[in-house]
């Protein structure tokens, strides 16, 4: 009971600090909407992808549930693993790509998953930059509080919402900072379509 109540509370909490934001549309693209929310006292904006993918809830979960396999769709992922999984909470390790001369990022990531009263998914995304030690060739990234929500449609289609604020540690130049919030929700998700449609 007290971690339904726990889940719960992180739940509400994300749900009025995403409502908060003053979300703008920043690009659109081959059917992916991205939009970009200042955040109080950060340097990097939040971002917030949305897509429609033509296949069932299951297919999306599954694409999304093969740890390994999901690197290849995930924007600059170089490598990711599962570390634990606990009942509805999962912990993964992941490296990132970044151009020269910028050093190469990890995170751990908790991940708590909510089966909604609709029958959608919500799964929710913590940083745990002290789970592991840090790697020496990498930066560790030390917050990243975001959402995934797959909600099925009427037509058989489930809508996509990746959301996400990241403080990336270390030095990181502007240009790529601006590049990454649009590039990470844009390309993540059309990858992560194309997985599901089979393209």
């Amino acid at each position: 009971m007290m971690r339904y109540s726990v889940l719960l509370m992180m739940l509400c909490a994300t749900a009025v600090q995403a409502a908060e934001r003053q979300w703008r549309l920043e690009r659109e693209e081959q059917g992916v909407s991205v939009y970009l929310a200042d955040v109080p006292g950060s340097k990097y904006k939040a971002y917030r992808g949305v897509v429609t993918i033509n296949g069932d809830l299951a297919a999306v979960q599954a694409a999304q549930e093969d740890i390994e396999g999901s690197c290849a769709w995930i924007f600059s992922c170089q490598q990711q693993r599962l570390l634990d999984t606990r009942g509805d909470v999962s912990e993964l390790y992941t490296r990132f790509e970044m151009p020269w001369p910028v050093k190469a990022r990890d995170s751990v990531i908790r991940v708590t998953t909510h089966i909604d009263a609709d029958g959608g998914v919500m799964r929710l995304l913590e940083a745990v930059p002290d789970r592991l030690p840090e790697e020496k060739d990498f930066v560790r990234v030390q917050r990243v509080d975001g959402r995934w929500q797959l909600k099925p449609l009427a037509d058989g289609k489930v809508e996509v919402t990746y959301e996400a604020h990241t403080e990336p540690g270390g030095s990181v130049p502007s240009w790529l900072a601006n590049s990454f919030v649009v590039d990470a929700p844009l390309q993540t998700l059309q990858g992560l379509r194309a997985k599901v449609e089979g393209r």
